[in-house]
């Protein structure tokens, strides 16, 4: 999600619950800007803020990150996955922002725009498949 909380790029397995994932990473945007504001002058000095687990719900664990110019990354995983670790959601996220800063740094993009990068989806899909 960029600064202004419209997403930039969004990508859900299995797609049959897309709309519950779309409806789970919109609601976890008050939770991340509700820890940014309690942060406060802290995230100004950082470079990088893993938010970590944003709320756990019945079904998943959203987790949430954010980058020194506010976009947001919200990731939602299966809460039965026992085997991704703190340490593993930070690299994933680490992972996705220095693919968003590969896509920021290509002269053909326009900041705010949606994102359209093979590169980026091939990166979130190996991610993906990691996790499955």
């Amino acid at each position: 999600f960029c600064s202004q909380n419209y997403p930039l790029y969004i990508r859900s397995v299995p797609t049959e619950n897309e709309l519950k994932f779309h409806y789970t990473v919109h609601t976890s945007l008050d939770v991340v800007d509700e820890k940014i504001s309690a942060m406060g002058k802290a995230l100004v000095d950082q470079r990088e803020l893993y938010l970590g687990l944003l709320y756990p719900t019945e079904d998943y664990k959203v987790y949430g990150y954010v980058t020194n110019s506010k976009v947001k990354f919200v990731m939602v995983v299966d809460s039965s996955n026992t085997a991704l670790r703190d340490n593993e959601i930070r690299s994933m996220f680490r992972k996705l922002h220095n693919s968003y800063t590969d896509i920021m740094c290509n002269p053909f993009y326009n900041p705010g725009d949606r994102i359209h990068s093979r590169a980026f989806d091939t990166m979130v899909n190996s991610m993906m498949m990691q996790v499955c």
